[in-house]
C-alpha cells in the first residue's frame, strides 16, 4: 500500500508539523549552552558537547533517512526520532549529576534520535507537493520559521521564570509534542514495493550531487556569523540590543521569502536559479560585513540577505532534490544532504574559529568568501551536468 493522494489541508498539516519540529530547535540552539554553563562546566568542554551532535549527525543521518528507500515509512522515523529525543532530553540532568562523560553518551543518543527528524519532514513535504503541484513547498517550510521564533521568544520568557535548570524538562515536553503532531498530521503509509526493490541499487546522478554540494558550501558560509556574528557586532560598537534586531531582521526576511517565494514564477521549481541567488547573495553579504568594520550601520541592511543565503539556498536543494532524486533514491538523497551539509558547516565552523582567534571578525568573514565562491562554482557546474 502506498500513501494516498495528499489533500490540499496537507499543505496545513506539514506546516504545523514544520512548527512543531523547530520549536525545540528554537530552544536548544540559544540555551542549551547556558544550561551547559550552569554545571558549571568551562568553555573548552561547553564547545566540545555543542559541537559533538553535529559531528553525530555526518555519520548517523544518511542511514536513518536511507531506511526510508528500504520500506520505512517516515512518519515511523519521525514519531521515533521526536520520542526519543523526549527521552534524552529528559534524562540529560541525571547524566550530568554522574559525570560529563555520562551527558556526553546521552547527547549521542540525542542527536542519533534526532538527526532524521528534519530530513524526514522534508522528504514528506517534497512528496506532496509532487503529488498536488497546488502545495507550495515554501509556505509550507514557512511553518518551521515561525516556530524556531515562536519557541525563541517563549524560552527566553521562560528562562526568566524558571531560570536554565528547566531547560531540558522544557525541551522534553515539546519533542512529546512534536511526535504527538507526527501521529496526528502525518498520514499513515508504507513504502511501495518497487521502491524496496530499488533500495540499495539508485545511483544518484552527478546534477544532484552538485547540486547538494552546492547547498551545503553555500548553507557552510553562514558559519562565521553564526558563531562570531553577535560578539563582533558589539565590538564593532552595536548594543547588545541593536545586536539582537539584527539578528531578528534576519529571521523575519527569512520568513517573508518563503512566503512570496512560491509565487515568483522565475523561482518557482528553479533550483538552479535559487542556488545561485543564495550563493552570490552570500558573497555580497560576508563581503559587506567586511566593510562593515568601518560602517557599523550596514549590518541589519546586511542580514536582511539572510533571506536569501539562507532562504533560496534551502529552496534551491529541496527543489533539486525533487526534480534529480530517482524514485527508489529519495530518502538516501535527502539523507546525503543533511550529512553533507552538516560535515561542511562542521569544517568551516572551526575553520571560521581559528580564523577569528588569529584575525577576526576580517579574517572569519573574508574566509567565508571562498567557500560561498565555492557554492556558485557547484551550482554552475551542476547546471551544466544537467543539460547533459
Amino acid at each position: 500500500m502506498t500513501v494516498p493522494p495528499p489533500s490540499p489541508r496537507d499543505g496545513l498539516r506539514l506546516a504545523l508539523l514544520y512548527a512543531a519540529v523547530f520549536a525545540g530547535i528554537g530552544v536548544a540552539m540559544p540555551f542549551l549552552p547556558l544550561w551547559l554553563a550552569g554545571l558549571g562546566l568551562g568553555p573548552e568542554l561547553i564547545g566540545a558537547l555543542v559541537a559533538l551532535p553535529i559531528l553525530v549527525r555526518i555519520v548517523a543521518t544518511a542511514p536513518l533517512v536511507g531506511l526510508i528507500d528500504r520500506g520505512v515509512p517516515p512518519r515511523t522515523l519521525m514519531v521515533a526520532g521526536s520520542l526519543g529525543l523526549a527521552a534524552t532530553w529528559a534524562l540529560m540532568p541525571l547524566a550530568a549529576s554522574l559525570s560529563w562523560l555520562a551527558l556526553a553518551g546521552v547527547i549521542v543518543l540525542n542527536a542519533v534520535a534526532g538527526a532524521s527528524l528534519v530530513p524526514c519532514l522534508d522528504y514528506q513535504s517534497l512528496a506532496a507537493v509532487r503529488r498536488r503541484p497546488g502545495l507550495d513547498y515554501a509556505r509550507i517550510r514557512l511553518g518551521g520559521s515561525l516556530g524556531f521564533l515562536a519557541a525563541t521568544l517563549l524560552g527566553g520568557w521562560l528562562l526568566g521564570l524558571v531560570g536554565t535548570g528547566g531547560i531540558p524538562g522544557f525541551l522534553a515536553a515539546l519533542e512529546l509534542v512534536s511526535a504527538c503532531g507526527a501521529v496526528l498530521l502525518l498520514r499513515r503509509e508504507t513504502a511501495s514495493a518497487p521502491a524496496r526493490r530499488a533500495a540499495g541499487r539508485v545511483r544518484l546522478p552527478a546534477a544532484l550531487w552538485l547540486a547538494i554540494a552546492a547547498g551545503a558550501a553555500i548553507q557552510a558560509s553562514h558559519a562565521a556569523v553564526y558563531a562570531f556574528g553577535s560578539i563582533h557586532w558589539v565590538g564593532l560598537g552595536l548594543s547588545p540590543a541593536e545586536t539582537g534586531i539584527a539578528w531578528g531582521v534576519g529571521v523575519v526576511a527569512e520568513i517573508g521569502f518563503f512566503a512570496v517565494a512560491g509565487r515568483v514564477p522565475y523561482l518557482r521549481d528553479a533550483p538552479f536559479r535559487l542556488l545561485a541567488l543564495g550563493a552570490l547573495a552570500a558573497l555580497l553579504r560576508w563581503g559587506g560585513l567586511l566593510a562593515a568594520a568601518g560602517l557599523p550601520a550596514l549590518v541589519l541592511p546586511l542580514q536582511a540577505l539572510h533571506a536569501l543565503t539562507f532562504g533560496a539556498t534551502q529552496l534551491g536543494v529541496m527543489a533539486a532534490l525533487s526534480r534529480l532524486a530517482p524514485e527508489g533514491g529519495r530518502g538516501a538523497a535527502q539523507g546525503a544532504y543533511a550529512a553533507c551539509a552538516a560535515l561542511a558547516s562542521a569544517s568551516a565552523t572551526l575553520a571560521s574559529g581559528a580564523a577569528y582567534r588569529a584575525g577576526g571578525g576580517t579574517l572569519a568573514f573574508g574566509l567565508m568568501l571562498p567557500v560561498a565562491g565555492l557554492g556558485l562554482v557547484f551550482t554552475l557546474a551542476a547546471v551544466r551536468a544537467a543539460r547533459r
